[in-house]
């Protein structure tokens, strides 16, 4: 079976119009879950997102040295962690469900149906990075170096409640197109060395690149915002930054995913196929 053969694959690796078929058919079985269970897949899924947030910190952890374009280029490596746990483990994630748009315009999904599985995904998401971002912080993940950690936690979501709102959108956009565009390749995967490497790029490019995905922001707010009242950072974020913020990046994450990918793929190789 595909995952278990060390990357030789046993499955036949999809051609593009059967991926997108795919992906149109992976959006109806998401939407039809039990609420309970797609509740608990998305809280772990904003978890691992976190988890992925954390890796991208620590190895930023004291590289102000290193040339900014590898510094940042390390750093979204680490941060791959987080959706390769969530392809792998087969958890739910909203950036990644917007591709679900497809059902949609194939007519196969309700708007109410797709509006209820992406509210439960968002909360449950939001509450997993929540709550990682909660133990990390209990932890004493932000002592590291120093407090250096926590100093860098903090910078990276002051910069992100700065900016204005139609960049934080464009941003938004430019991440979930990556974000999909990954997982799109995963549905043609046949092996779990075919997933990972196809997670690889589109993500540690996302993350080099400074583009904004809303469900890691989540988990980086809530860090700094526990980190403020211990007075360690030259930085400070607010709540209403943090809003700021998730508004057009989680705008722009739905343009992006499922406008520019989800949509796409589907008028070239769904509708095509079948008006």
């Amino acid at each position: 079976m595909a995952g278990t053969d060390g990357g030789l694959g046993s499955e036949k690796i999809l051609l593009p119009k059967d991926v997108a078929l795919k992906a149109e058919d992976v959006g109806l079985t998401k939407a039809r879950m039990a609420p309970a269970r797609l509740v608990v897949l998305a809280i772990m899924g904003g978890g691992f997102i976190g988890l992925g947030a954390m890796a991208a910190i620590t190895i930023w952890t004291g590289l102000d040295h290193v040339p900014f374009g590898l510094m940042r280029m390390a750093g979204g490596i680490g941060f791959t962690l987080g959706l390769i746990l969530v392809v792998l483990g087969g958890v739910e994630l909203f950036t990644g469900n917007v591709l679900m748009i497809m059902s949609i315009a194939s007519g196969r999904m309700r708007l109410r149906t797709l509006m209820r599985a992406w509210s439960l995904v968002f909360v449950g998401n939001t509450f997993g990075a929540v709550a990682v971002a909660v133990l990390v912080f209990l932890a004493g993940h932000h002592e590291l170096d120093n407090g250096e950690a926590g100093r860098v936690a903090v910078r990276i979501a002051a910069a992100k409640a700065e900016l204005p709102f139609m960049q934080a959108f464009f941003l938004g956009v430019l991440c979930n197109a990556l974000v999909c565009l990954a997982i799109y390749l995963c549905y043609g995967a046949a092996s779990t060395t075919d997933k990972i490497l196809a997670i690889l790029l589109p993500i540690a490019t996302f993350v080099a690149a400074g583009f904004e995905h809303s469900i890691a922001n989540i988990y980086f707010f809530t860090l700094a915002l526990l980190i403020n009242d211990l007075g360690i950072a030259d930085a400070t974020v607010s709540i209403s930054g943090a809003i700021s913020n998730l508004v057009p990046v989680i705008l722009g994450n739905i343009v992006g995913g499922g406008v520019l990918v989800g949509l796409v793929y589907w008028f070239v190789y769904v509708y095509s196929v079948r008006k």
